[in-house]
Protein backbone atom coordinates (compact mmCIF):
# COMPACT_ATOMS: atom_id res chain seq x y z
CA UNK A 1 0.00 0.00 0.00
CA UNK A 2 1.50 3.13 -1.00
CA UNK A 3 0.75 5.93 0.76
CA UNK A 4 -1.19 9.04 -0.99
CA UNK A 5 0.34 12.52 -0.07
CA UNK A 6 -1.19 15.79 -1.35
CA UNK A 7 0.71 18.17 -3.22
CA UNK A 8 0.00 21.92 -3.43
CA UNK A 9 -1.99 22.84 -7.06
CA UNK A 10 1.65 25.39 -8.14
CA UNK A 11 3.75 21.95 -7.90
CA UNK A 12 1.85 20.24 -10.09
CA UNK A 13 3.31 19.35 -13.75
CA UNK A 14 2.07 17.14 -16.75
CA UNK A 15 4.32 14.40 -17.97
CA UNK A 16 6.08 15.81 -21.12
CA UNK A 17 4.84 12.96 -23.23
CA UNK A 18 1.33 13.02 -21.75
CA UNK A 19 -0.34 15.15 -24.42
CA UNK A 20 1.65 13.07 -27.24
CA UNK A 21 0.07 9.74 -25.40
CA UNK A 22 -3.57 10.80 -25.26
CA UNK A 23 -3.81 11.60 -28.97
CA UNK A 24 -1.25 8.32 -29.34
CA UNK A 25 -4.01 6.21 -27.23
CA UNK A 26 -7.05 8.06 -28.76
CA UNK A 27 -5.83 6.95 -32.29
CA UNK A 28 -5.40 3.16 -31.58
CA UNK A 29 -7.79 1.86 -28.70
CA UNK A 30 -11.69 2.28 -28.82
CA UNK A 31 -12.03 2.05 -25.19
CA UNK A 32 -9.08 4.71 -24.32
CA UNK A 33 -11.36 7.18 -27.04
CA UNK A 34 -13.94 6.70 -25.27
CA UNK A 35 -12.27 6.70 -21.73
CA UNK A 36 -9.74 10.16 -22.26
CA UNK A 37 -12.34 12.77 -22.39
CA UNK A 38 -13.71 12.07 -19.65
CA UNK A 39 -10.99 13.29 -17.49
CA UNK A 40 -10.29 16.49 -18.50
CA UNK A 41 -6.45 18.00 -17.96
CA UNK A 42 -6.14 15.75 -15.15
CA UNK A 43 -2.99 13.17 -15.39
CA UNK A 44 -0.09 11.52 -13.73
CA UNK A 45 2.19 13.35 -10.88
CA UNK A 46 5.43 12.79 -9.88
CA UNK A 47 6.16 11.75 -6.07
CA UNK A 48 8.56 13.50 -4.20
CA UNK A 49 12.26 12.11 -2.85
CA UNK A 50 13.10 8.81 -3.87
CA UNK A 51 14.09 7.37 -0.73
CA UNK A 52 11.39 8.97 0.98
CA UNK A 53 8.78 7.32 -1.34
CA UNK A 54 10.30 4.16 -1.27
CA UNK A 55 10.11 4.02 2.62
CA UNK A 56 6.96 4.84 3.05
CA UNK A 57 5.83 1.90 0.07
CA UNK A 58 7.23 0.07 2.79
CA UNK A 59 5.32 1.11 5.95
CA UNK A 60 2.30 0.87 4.06
CA UNK A 61 2.67 -2.94 3.33
CA UNK A 62 -0.14 -4.72 4.56
CA UNK A 63 -1.69 -2.66 6.75
CA UNK A 64 -4.91 0.28 6.01
CA UNK A 65 -3.64 3.69 4.68
CA UNK A 66 -4.99 5.07 7.87
CA UNK A 67 -2.69 2.60 9.59
CA UNK A 68 -0.16 3.67 7.50
CA UNK A 69 -0.48 7.08 7.50
CA UNK A 70 -0.07 7.18 11.49
CA UNK A 71 2.95 4.84 12.12
CA UNK A 72 4.77 6.73 9.26
CA UNK A 73 4.24 10.18 11.12
CA UNK A 74 4.91 8.39 14.60
CA UNK A 75 7.98 7.02 12.76
CA UNK A 76 8.98 10.99 10.83
CA UNK A 77 9.06 12.70 14.71
CA UNK A 78 12.23 9.97 15.48
CA UNK A 79 13.83 12.11 12.53
CA UNK A 80 14.78 15.95 11.69
CA UNK A 81 14.81 14.83 8.15
CA UNK A 82 14.03 11.68 6.41
CA UNK A 83 17.69 10.59 4.69
CA UNK A 84 19.28 7.24 4.57
CA UNK A 85 22.17 8.42 7.10
CA UNK A 86 19.33 9.79 9.75
CA UNK A 87 17.26 6.67 9.42
CA UNK A 88 21.00 4.23 10.09
CA UNK A 89 21.51 6.33 13.55
CA UNK A 90 18.12 5.57 14.83
CA UNK A 91 17.82 2.72 17.62
CA UNK A 92 15.75 -0.43 16.49
CA UNK A 93 13.50 0.42 20.11
CA UNK A 94 12.46 3.41 18.89
CA UNK A 95 11.43 2.59 15.34
CA UNK A 96 9.75 -0.43 17.03
CA UNK A 97 8.16 1.93 19.48
CA UNK A 98 6.86 4.17 16.58
CA UNK A 99 4.77 0.86 15.63
CA UNK A 100 7.15 -0.84 13.28
CA UNK A 101 7.21 -4.35 12.93
CA UNK A 102 10.38 -6.24 13.28
CA UNK A 103 10.33 -6.79 9.71
CA UNK A 104 9.70 -3.65 8.75
CA UNK A 105 12.58 -2.53 10.65
CA UNK A 106 14.61 -4.18 8.45
CA UNK A 107 13.32 -3.14 5.14
CA UNK A 108 14.24 0.18 6.22
CA UNK A 109 17.66 -0.28 7.42
CA UNK A 110 18.45 -2.48 4.42
CA UNK A 111 17.01 0.35 2.16
CA UNK A 112 18.61 2.90 3.76
CA UNK A 113 21.85 0.91 3.82
CA UNK A 114 20.93 0.91 -0.27
CA UNK A 115 21.06 4.59 -0.51
CA UNK A 116 24.14 5.08 1.63
CA UNK A 117 26.48 2.87 0.13
CA UNK A 118 25.81 3.48 -2.96
CA UNK A 119 24.24 0.00 -4.35
CA UNK A 120 21.77 2.13 -6.06
CA UNK A 121 22.79 4.39 -8.96
CA UNK A 122 20.22 7.15 -8.09
CA UNK A 123 22.18 10.01 -10.56
CA UNK A 124 22.09 7.24 -13.30
CA UNK A 125 18.60 6.10 -13.04
CA UNK A 126 17.63 8.78 -16.17
CA UNK A 127 20.03 6.90 -18.71
CA UNK A 128 19.07 3.30 -17.10
CA UNK A 129 16.28 1.03 -18.56
CA UNK A 130 12.61 0.70 -16.95
CA UNK A 131 14.30 -3.34 -16.80
CA UNK A 132 17.96 -2.35 -15.04
CA UNK A 133 15.83 0.23 -12.36
CA UNK A 134 13.32 -2.28 -10.79
CA UNK A 135 16.99 -5.02 -10.81
CA UNK A 136 17.84 -2.88 -8.34
CA UNK A 137 15.43 -2.01 -6.33
CA UNK A 138 13.90 -5.49 -5.82
CA UNK A 139 17.18 -6.54 -4.83
CA UNK A 140 16.40 -4.46 -1.65
CA UNK A 141 14.58 -6.31 0.99
CA UNK A 142 10.53 -5.42 1.02
CA UNK A 143 10.78 -4.41 -2.33
CA UNK A 144 9.02 -6.28 -5.15
CA UNK A 145 8.33 -5.93 -8.72
CA UNK A 146 4.72 -4.00 -8.24
CA UNK A 147 6.36 -1.70 -5.85
CA UNK A 148 9.27 -0.85 -8.31
CA UNK A 149 7.05 -0.72 -11.20
CA UNK A 150 5.15 2.01 -8.94
CA UNK A 151 8.28 3.66 -8.26
CA UNK A 152 8.80 3.80 -12.31
CA UNK A 153 5.90 4.89 -12.65
CA UNK A 154 4.76 7.86 -10.13
CA UNK A 155 8.77 8.72 -9.25
CA UNK A 156 10.27 8.48 -12.69
CA UNK A 157 7.36 8.94 -14.39
CA UNK A 158 8.53 6.43 -17.52
CA UNK A 159 6.03 6.43 -19.86
CA UNK A 160 5.68 2.90 -20.97
CA UNK A 161 5.14 0.50 -17.88
CA UNK A 162 2.63 -2.14 -18.15
CA UNK A 163 2.27 -3.24 -14.11
CA UNK A 164 0.68 -6.72 -15.32
CA UNK A 165 0.78 -7.79 -11.03
CA UNK A 166 -1.50 -4.51 -10.34
CA UNK A 167 -4.87 -5.83 -9.29
CA UNK A 168 -6.84 -2.55 -10.52
CA UNK A 169 -4.80 -2.76 -13.96
CA UNK A 170 -6.06 -6.52 -14.66
CA UNK A 171 -9.72 -5.86 -12.79
CA UNK A 172 -10.01 -2.53 -14.94
CA UNK A 173 -9.08 -4.33 -18.48
CA UNK A 174 -11.95 -6.85 -17.58
CA UNK A 175 -14.36 -4.43 -17.20
CA UNK A 176 -13.65 -2.17 -20.20
CA UNK A 177 -12.05 -4.69 -22.57
CA UNK A 178 -14.12 -8.45 -21.57
CA UNK A 179 -17.34 -7.18 -20.04
CA UNK A 180 -16.26 -8.16 -16.52
CA UNK A 181 -15.06 -11.64 -17.75
CA UNK A 182 -11.75 -13.02 -15.99
CA UNK A 183 -8.59 -11.92 -17.55
CA UNK A 184 -4.71 -13.60 -18.09
CA UNK A 185 -1.61 -12.19 -17.40
CA UNK A 186 -1.52 -12.55 -21.94
CA UNK A 187 -4.81 -11.29 -22.05
CA UNK A 188 -3.72 -7.94 -20.87
CA UNK A 189 -0.37 -7.91 -22.67
CA UNK A 190 -2.70 -8.44 -25.73
CA UNK A 191 -4.57 -5.56 -25.02
CA UNK A 192 -1.42 -3.23 -24.34
CA UNK A 193 -0.09 -4.21 -27.59
CA UNK A 194 -2.01 -1.47 -28.66
CA UNK A 195 -1.04 1.16 -26.32
CA UNK A 196 2.81 0.81 -26.56
CA UNK A 197 4.85 2.66 -26.23
CA UNK A 198 2.51 4.40 -23.28
CA UNK A 199 1.38 1.94 -21.64
CA UNK A 200 1.80 3.84 -18.14
CA UNK A 201 -0.82 6.50 -19.97
CA UNK A 202 -3.17 4.01 -20.22
CA UNK A 203 -2.84 2.06 -17.20
CA UNK A 204 -3.36 5.16 -15.73
CA UNK A 205 -7.38 5.50 -17.50
CA UNK A 206 -7.74 2.00 -16.85
CA UNK A 207 -7.29 2.74 -13.19
CA UNK A 208 -9.26 5.97 -13.26
CA UNK A 209 -11.98 4.21 -15.13
CA UNK A 210 -12.62 1.92 -11.79
CA UNK A 211 -12.06 5.46 -9.42
CA UNK A 212 -12.35 8.72 -10.99
CA UNK A 213 -10.64 10.53 -8.00
CA UNK A 214 -6.81 10.34 -9.02
CA UNK A 215 -4.62 9.00 -6.20
CA UNK A 216 -1.85 11.33 -5.64
CA UNK A 217 1.19 10.35 -4.44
Amino acid sequence: MMLPVKKPNSERQAPFFWEEACKHLTKKDRVMKRLIPQFGDACLETRGDAFVTLARSIVGQQISVKAAQTVWDRFSLLLRKMTPPNVLKLKVDDMRAAGLSARKVEYLVDLALHFDNGALHVKSWDAMSDDEIVAELIAIRGIGRWTAEMFLIFHLMRPNVLPLDDVGLINGISRNYFSGDVVSRSDAREVAVAWAPYCTVATWYIWRSLDPVPVEY
